[in-house]
């Protein structure tokens, strides 16, 4: 039985970064959508620091999560992000 992958990735602007990453953020959406195995792609904006922008994704299984990974549209995202910002991501695998 394949078991859903959540991933949430923290990303907190690098000084005067935060419209640029913005920018790249929204182009990852449609085609992240797209792909096959994901269930959800959300990019969330910190109310209270509006550098700090959170991606919430669900992935049908593991499979799903490296197709993500060996995408293009990911690959050209990794390249620039971190230039943009610093970035944290969480790997959950579901409790119940």
């Amino acid at each position: 039985m394949a078991t859903q992958v959540k991933s949430i990735a923290v990303l907190n602007a690098k000084t005067g970064k935060s419209d640029e990453l913005r920018d790249l953020l929204e182009g990852m959406i449609s085609p992240s959508r797209a792909e096959p195995g994901n269930l959800k792609y959300e990019i969330w904006q910190d109310r209270t620091d509006p550098n700090r922008f959170i991606l919430d994704e669900v992935y049908a299984d593991e499979d799903a999560v490296e197709a993500h990974r060996a995408s293009l549209h990911y690959q050209d995202y990794r390249a620039q992000a971190s230039s943009l910002a610093d970035r944290t991501v969480f790997l959950l695998k579901p409790v119940i």
